[in-house]
């Protein structure tokens, strides 16, 4: 009997909790899919449908080059907008090309659900039982929750370290030792270990050091490869980063807490956009309130809810009296134009808040 590979997409660092996840669950070997490069941009983008959304070919590309190294079951999570559609048409597209595997998605129904994802994990391990799949999922959420903790702390704070790489290295041991995560109590003291570690290395902040916020689609906001580096850019220039997009707010918070994102959109928003639109009008609200001194807001290129939310986003600009830097990205996007525009966005809040002052 062939050996069953299980490879998946990169989306930042949680391929971390998605391969423990995976190696508890089933009873195959797990194949991380190679970095992101440009390679792995141009094999979506030659056999995507030409005004897809650049996810879909970043994890287009991501399946061809886990196919090439003998991967066999490819797993997809999606949902919210077009990206609900992915797994579908990626199937066809890659056994169009000749590869044989299956494919399972851990969404249903365009939602994420307990059961429906214990029946996809059932198909492939068929000894799972209930209760391995309940605690080895909430294991992992915790976990996802701590890394999303820390990585809150690291933004806010990484421009700022007097040693160079001290949070890089610091992070690069904790993601080792969470991949041997034992259960819930050695999470926890590996969690508080490092928060302590963390808020340990010596920092240069000044009080009123410049706040950036960023805000957009959730891929782009996500994936460092896919926003050139934002964060990374963004740290170089001395500047306190929030972003409160990630996993465990749009899998967790946001789920239940529909009704208070709408109210903080105060005037700008009377029912929902879709996907992160209203998020995003929301949370450029609460950054504006917080004093901060510009947004950088992330799509692909044709992301319908977030060109509905930028019209909004707009009008809170003007009314709240906050900057916002918008970047679109696709297949063709210069690197050097991402870096040129970021600078100048730098400069203009430096200069602004200077005037202010």
């Amino acid at each position: 009997m062939k050996k069953k590979i299980i490879s998946f997409p990169h989306m930042g660092n949680y391929y971390i909790p998605i391969k423990y996840l995976l190696t508890k669950l089933t009873n195959c070997d797990i194949m991380l899919s190679p970095p992101i490069t440009k390679k792995t941009l141009e094999l979506g983008s030659k056999y995507s449908p030409d005004f897809v959304c650049i996810p879909f070919k970043y994890n287009l590309g991501n399946y061809i080059e886990s196919l090439e190294n003998g991967a066999n079951i490819l797993m997809q999570c999606g949902g919210g907008c077009r990206y609900g559609y992915y797994a579908e048409v990626q199937q066809q597209i890659l056994k169009g090309l000749g590869y044989n595997f299956e494919f399972y998605s851990l969404t249903e129904n365009d939602k994420l659900a307990a059961i429906s994802m214990y029946r996809m994990f059932k198909k492939i391990n068929k000894k799972l039982s209930i209760v391995k799949f309940l605690y080895y999922t909430i294991l992992t959420l915790k976990m996802i929750s701590y890394m999303d903790k820390i990585d809150i702390y690291i933004r806010a704070n990484i421009g700022f370290e007097e040693e160079e790489k001290s949070f890089e290295n610091l992070l690069k041991e904790m993601h080792k030792d969470l991949e041997s995560t034992k259960g819930f109590i050695h999470l926890r003291k590996t969690y508080i270990k490092y928060n302590k570690l963390f808020r340990k290395i010596k920092l240069n902040k000044p009080s009123n050091c410049l706040k950036i916020g960023i805000i957009g689609e959730l891929y782009t906001c996500m994936e460092p490869f896919s926003n050139y580096f934002l964060e990374k850019n963004l740290a170089k220039m001395n500047v306190e980063i929030s972003r409160r997009t990630n996993v465990t707010y749009l899998v967790i918070k946001k789920r239940f807490n529909t009704k208070k994102i709408l109210r903080e959109c105060g005037n700008y928003c009377k029912y929902t956009i879709g996907a992160d639109g209203t998020d995003n009008v929301s949370e450029a609200r609460m950054l504006a309130k917080k004093g901060y001194d510009g947004l950088i807001h992330t799509k692909p290129f044709g992301c319908t809810p977030e060109i509905g939310a930028m019209s909004i986003l707009q009008k809170v600009s003007k009314k709240e009296k906050i900057p916002i830097l918008y970047f679109t990205f696709d297949s063709h996007t210069s690197e050097e134009g991402i870096k040129t525009r970021l600078e100048a966005f730098y400069d203009m809040i430096k200069m602004r808040r200077e005037n202010n002052e």
